[in-house]
């Protein structure tokens, strides 16, 4: 009898082990979000305005440096030819930064060397933020984020300590890992995010760079060839 009441006991203790083993306690981003409290509102906000950045700019930068190869030959040939008009209507013909530049100088020929090279410089600085406008929001972002998200677990830190001082001798392990867990979620949160954003920035940088290289080769181009001497 002894020996049948030990196998019992044996078995209803394994099939609790397997039924506590197959129910695995789980938690969905929104229940995670939740217990980060409202640290995780701009933690999620500074997300969203970094996503919106970077693929505004993004695509904005791509289609900036976009430019027919032929197109600084084809306003060679008008300028050699005296058709300035067609070379302006050339470059009214393509949108991006480039062809603005080019179309500035064409529209300074006949004055002095330096005056052309400055308009066209002006011109350039004026795309260069045109194209880097959001960024300085997007480094903001990289370096917000992670600092909100240790604020929130300092708080939380703050606030299980404070519990656990409030529980007199009673206390519980539990109200401190419970209040540790919390925090560092928005300590998570916010690194993800300000890592996102920070990979994201140092893509659009480089981006721009590509393009401020073609600017500056195009408008020594275009200065070369108004030094170019006349031929005839």
């Amino acid at each position: 009898m002894l020996i049948l009441l030990q196998t019992d006991m044996t078995g209803a203790a394994a099939d609790a082990i397997t039924a506590g083993e197959g129910s695995e306690i789980t938690l969905s981003f929104l229940e995670l979000a939740i217990k980060g409290g409202w640290v995780m509102i701009p933690i999620l906000l500074l997300s969203v305005v970094a996503i919106y950045i970077f693929f505004e700019r993004f695509f904005a930068i791509n289609k900036a440096s976009k430019m027919d190869i032929n197109f600084m030959n084809r306003i060679k040939d008008y300028i050699h030819e005296g058709k300035l008009e067609s070379a302006h209507a050339l470059c009214q013909s393509f949108k991006n930064p480039i062809a603005r530049m080019i179309e500035k100088g064409i529209n300074r020929i006949g004055r002095p060397l330096n005056d052309v090279s400055a308009a066209i410089e002006n011109v350039g600085k004026l795309e260069i933020y045109k194209l880097e406008k959001g960024l300085p929001v997007l480094a903001t972002c990289a370096g917000g984020a992670p600092m909100l998200g240790f604020l929130g677990t300092v708080m939380g830190m703050v606030r299980a300590f404070y519990d656990m001082s409030m529980s007199g001798n009673n206390i519980d392990v539990s109200l401190l890992s419970g209040g540790i867990y919390t925090a560092l979620i928005t300590t998570v949160a916010g690194l993800i995010v300000g890592i996102l954003a920070y990979f994201a920035y140092n893509i659009l940088v480089s981006n721009v760079e590509k393009v401020v290289f073609k600017l500056e080769a195009h408008s020594t181009e275009f200065m070369d060839l108004l030094n170019e001497p006349v031929k005839r």
